[in-house]
């Protein structure tokens, strides 16, 4: 089992170790970089830029004319959207979802992102994004749990939500998509300040909260604890054909399951700053997040013969229960030194997970008759992550700004799953089938330099490359024996244009080259059965996905009227996808595969106003493009769709106490390798009176229309299917807000509730 101590094991690390000697020019482009002229200290301070630290949200800042690379902050009174050169970022302290719903609940409002009935969150159109919290990849937003964690974890945290579709190459990257960077609420106010929550929906759901922060000029301690308790009801009805090569007719098989699930999740963080002198920062922050999933399924299947009899039917019934278990420590130091904005970040952190399963399943055989089978299995994953990175920024001559740094990353991770199966009534023995040891271990080693420059006449420039070098090692032992290793080196280059024309408008032009790699669930090889029928296995083999993305960008604001108009295009290589295989007697077998090309591109429009000085909008549409080629997937030719959604929210402040807001989403029908998903929608209505500026009702309404659910459509010319999955999201919160010290805090938001348990 792998060690959960706090020390980097670099013995773990073969034929060489992490440190590899190709890597030596990686590790020199940084103090290359960070040896610029002395000269430029001995200019005058360059103006601010406006590409914020990965840590910090986008920051607006008064400038004057043609210095283009300064944040551009949008409506009046409060800024809700901030744009800069490489991002754009959204306050979500208007969002009367955000100070008491989950993560989940705020993303669905943030234009570019899409979030369906299962949590899974997609930046136009593509799943392959990456989520970090404070400019830090965080493993609770990796893999199979990523979905339940965005719809357990509280969003009332988070200050802003940065979305870069085109990252410079100061970011990690991973995500061919791009990157959600959530930013967390910084307290520096002097003094006390905290809020206590609580919130009761229907169906038996409630959550509670509390938060304090304390600073006395050089020390700021602040935490946060909330527990949260959520029920849900899940359907699925899974329909699936295979053509009979015999006699040229489809063989079907049905599944229906019902579940009933439950989470309860605590999340704490505790946080320390220190501030030795007015250049100095040191930082210590421990985050736990702690969720307990369960669920009681029932499952009935049946499968027809060639000539479209009933051959066989099966009903089963299980227990699940899930501890899902992460720590997460970091410490920072932060150096300022003379001049603007030139300051040396260092940043050390370790995560460890834990997620620890028991499974219990009773099969029961109708058609043809046989013995009823026992299955109980035990599941145990252990991660643990490593991360050192240094950040330097320096000031440089004609008001440009220097920056470079150097990642290490180590990703230490072991699966052991014991399945045994065997007739009722007795003790089942171990079963190959339902056992396996898996280890995933990856080393990365980065460095990066970007170069960000005003041109004159309104125009700027933010050029960048970042070096990556990678080494994987996989391990299948029980289950196997599999072995793989994949090591590559690669740059990944970055260019944003910018020119203002002023009178509030901009036009930027951007290209970054990305990379998303195959996480260790896409990895590994060991066939788990989810039921009689469907099997799913990862792929060994695949390679990462690289993506080359482009972008050009026209806004335009006046007063409190913003416009945003997108174009966008990206091209893959050896894109990561699902696919099914039939496997025979109807068994499906769905694995991963790479693709050998994709294209997508498309148009978004975003507007954000006032319609009276009470009545305030913000809308955003996509038109999103899809191709890719599918000639190796059973298809003769490419294939290609259009996808189209869109969002809106209204916010009518009715008096100086009360508040109504409406706001929902439509996505359409989006392309799937084998076939597609049909579209989905949803309706939230909310409600708050303020009893006075520190106590507020809050009353809310989730999926009003009842119309959030998805269907899944397989189409090939040997496979057909449709999958519907049903979530009962409908529901009602009631609940209370209560903030104290600090002066006025932001009004509180709507609970729109969270989403399905953790499976």
């Amino acid at each position: 089992m792998p060690r959960l101590s706090g020390e980097i094991c670099l013995e773990d690390r073969k034929a060489g170790g992490w440190l590899r000697p190709r890597f030596l020019l990686l590790a020199a482009v940084a103090p290359a970089a960070l040896a610029a002229p002395a000269a430029a200290q001995a200019q005058a301070p360059s103006q601010p830029q406006a590409q914020p630290a990965p840590a910090a949200p986008a920051k607006s800042q008064e400038g004057k004319p043609g210095q283009s690379l300064e944040g551009v902050v949008v409506t009046g009174e409060r800024s809700t959207l901030r744009t800069d050169i490489d991002r754009r970022s959204y306050s979500v302290a208007g969002d009367l979802q955000a100070t008491t719903g989950s993560i989940s609940d705020a993303l669905r409002n943030i234009p570019s992102l899409q979030v369906d009935v299962q949590g899974n969150v997609s930046l136009r159109g593509d799943s392959n994004v990456t989520i970090m919290i404070d400019g830090k990849p965080s493993g609770m937003f990796q893999g199979e749990g990523r979905a339940a964690a965005l719809q357990a974890l509280p969003a009332d945290q988070i200050e802003r939500v940065e979305v870069l579709t085109n990252p410079s190459a100061a970011m990690n990257p991973e995500g061919s998509a791009g990157i959600i960077n959530l930013v967390s609420k910084q307290n520096r106010k002097l003094g006390a300040s905290g809020s206590v929550r609580a919130n009761v929906g229907s169906d038996g759901r409630w959550n509670a909260g509390v938060s304090g922060a304390r600073n006395n000029g050089r020390f700021t301690v602040s935490g946060d604890l909330s527990y949260r308790h959520d029920t849900q009801k899940a359907e699925i009805d899974d329909r699936r054909a295979r053509l009979d090569g015999a006699t040229g007719a489809f063989i079907e098989n049905r599944q229906q399951l019902t579940s009933l699930n439950e989470i309860d999740m605590v999340f704490a963080r505790g946080g320390l700053d220190y501030d030795p002198d007015d250049k100095t920062r040191i930082t210590l922050q421990a985050t736990a997040h702690v969720m307990r999933p369960t669920s009681d399924g029932f499952e009935h299947l049946e499968t027809d013969d060639a000539a479209g009899a009933l051959a066989r039917v099966i009903d089963r019934v299980s227990d699940f229960e899930q501890a899902r278990d992460r720590l997460d420590l970091s410490t920072s130091y932060r150096r300022k030194f003379a001049g603007e904005e030139h300051e040396l970040v260092a940043n050390l952190g370790q995560e460890f997970g834990r997620v620890e399963r028991d499974f219990e399943r009773a099969t029961f055989l109708s058609l043809p008759p046989a013995p009823d089978l026992a299955e109980v299995s035990a599941y145990d994953n252990r991660t643990r992550k490593t991360e050192l990175k240094v950040d330097y920024t320096r000031p440089m001559p004609l008001e440009a700004k220097l920056k470079a740094g150097y990642l290490l990353q180590l990703d230490d991770n072991r699966y052991e799953q014991v399945g045994r199966r065997g007739p009722a009534g007795a003790a089942p023995p171990v079963d190959p089938r339902l056992t396996y040891e898996f280890d995933y271990d990856q080393a990365i080693n980065a460095a990066y330099a970007t170069y960000q420059q005003p041109l004159g006449d309104g125009f700027s420039v933010l050029a960048g490359l970042r070096l990556e070098d990678v080494r994987l090692d996989l391990d299948l032992t029980t289950g196997g024996p599999v072995s793989a290793k994949n090591d590559y080196f690669r740059a990944y280059p970055s260019l944003h244009l910018q020119h203002e024309f002023g009178e509030g408008r901009q036009l930027t032009a951007s290209y970054s080259r990305r990379v998303q790699r195959p996480t260790a669930d896409d990895l590994n090889p060991f066939r788990v059965e989810l039921d009689p029928f469907n099997l799913r296995a990862g792929n060994p083999n695949l390679k990462p996905q690289e993506t080359d993305a482009f972008e050009l960008a026209y806004q335009h604001r006046k007063g409190a009227t913003y416009y945003l108009t997108t174009l966008y295009y990206r091209q893959s290589d050896k894109g990561i996808t699902d696919v099914v295989q039939d496997l025979g007697n109807g068994v499906f077998l769905t694995t991963r595969e790479n693709l050998r090309e994709s294209r997508s591109g498309g148009l978004e429009l975003v507007a954000n106003g006032r319609l009276t000085p009470k009545l305030t909008y913000n809308l955003s549409g996509n038109v999103f493009w899809n191709e890719i080629d599918a000639s190796s997937l059973g298809f003769s030719d490419k294939r290609d769709a259009f996808t189209v959604s869109g969002r809106g929210n209204l916010n009518w402040q009715v008096t100086d106490k009360d508040f109504l807001q409406l706001n929902g989403f439509v996505s359409g029908k989006r392309l799937t390798a084998q076939g597609h998903v049909q579209g989905f929608s949803m309706l939230n209505i909310g409600y708050r009176h303020k009893f006075t500026d520190k106590l507020s009702l809050v009353i809310t309404a989730q999926d009003v229309l009842g119309t959030f659910r998805e269907t899944q459509v397989l189409d090939t010319p040997t496979l057909q299917g449709r999958t519907r999955r049903e979530f009962s999201l409908r529901g009602v919160y009631v609940g209370f807000t209560r903030t104290f010290g600090g002066g006025r805090q932001r009004d509180p938001g709507f609970e729109f509730g969270g989403g399905p348990p953790a499976q």
